[in-house]
């Protein structure tokens, strides 16, 4: 039988490149959160994990949900959105197709139409690429991408958590699952994006909603930030309505959950957006 046996909220920003990028001034800036991201990928390996699923919310889609099922992902990414911030970072990462298809089945069994993908072209988006380049750069492990519909549901999204779930306990495998996206969202208009826009907030009210969700995370008080969640997404501006963080509670069982959340690197803005690792611990 497969299993959970490592469980994240990770950022994905590229501040995280940029801080590594000589003459850049935010040089250094990101290190403890890059750190984070390597401790967790030292963790995925000492706990076995033959393959990552990584909910990404930067693969947005306009027609349902997707997953990536190629056998390989290889390729140069340069970002669409932000060339001058992501440029020619290469990845190499083995997928899981069997492992992508079951995702998609479970889904279809439970309602709702997921399409798996074999299709060579499809490349990765940054919500997967970076956090990989920390934390599977040497591609140890496989990794499946799962996309994030504009238009979409809390419910919607739930199905799919727990259709992953389901397909990981069929598999055999040992998974990291990974909600690749920030707290909060909302970003600095154009007239506002100085360097000062890389190390502040834009919203006061979403720092302090975010503050108010670590530490209901490190009290373990699940059930109400539950039942917050829909409203948080939609007053602090989710990126893709946080459906990563929906898809990742579902996968550990909803409000049912009750494990440890361990804060790797401090809470830190990042283009107007609240960001954070951390780490929520799976029983054995």
């Amino acid at each position: 039988m497969g299993q959970i046996v490592l469980a994240a909220k990770v950022a994905h920003v590229p501040s995280l490149m940029l801080s590594e990028a000589e003459g850049s001034p935010l040089k250094g800036t990101r290190k403890d959160a890059i750190e984070s991201l390597r401790e967790l990928g030292r963790r995925a390996r000492d706990r076995g994990v033959t393959t990552y699923v990584v909910f990404d919310t930067h693969w947005l889609s306009n027609f349902g949900y997707h997953v990536n099922g190629n056998e390989h992902h290889r390729g140069s990414y340069t970002s669409h959105e932000a060339p001058h911030m992501i440029q020619d970072l290469r990845y190499d990462l083995p997928g899981n197709p069997a492992l992508a298809d079951s995702i998609a089945r479970f889904a279809g069994e439970a309602g709702l139409n997921v399409r798996s993908h074999h299709v060579p072209t499809l490349a990765l988006e940054y919500g997967t690429i970076v956090p990989m380049h920390y934390m599977n750069g040497d591609g140890a492990a496989r990794v499946v991408s799962i996309a994030v519909p504009i238009f979409t549901t809390v419910d919607e999204s739930k199905i799919v958590g727990e259709a992953t779930r389901r397909a990981i306990e069929a598999s055999g495998e040992r998974v990291a699952i990974i909600a690749s996206g920030s707290l909060s969202h909302k970003l600095w208009p154009n007239k506002n994006l100085g360097p000062e826009a890389w190390t502040t907030i834009a919203s006061e009210f979403n720092r302090q909603v975010d503050l108010r969700v670590l530490e209901l995370w490190q009290q373990r008080r699940y059930r109400e930030f539950i039942a917050m969640l829909p409203d948080y997404a939609v007053k602090c501006n989710g990126e893709g309505g946080m459906a990563d963080t929906i898809m990742l509670f579902a996968a550990l069982g909803w409000d049912a959950y009750d494990g440890r959340a361990e804060q790797l690197c401090e809470y830190f803005p990042s283009s107007g957006s609240g960001q954070v690792n951390v780490e929520f611990h799976v029983a054995a």
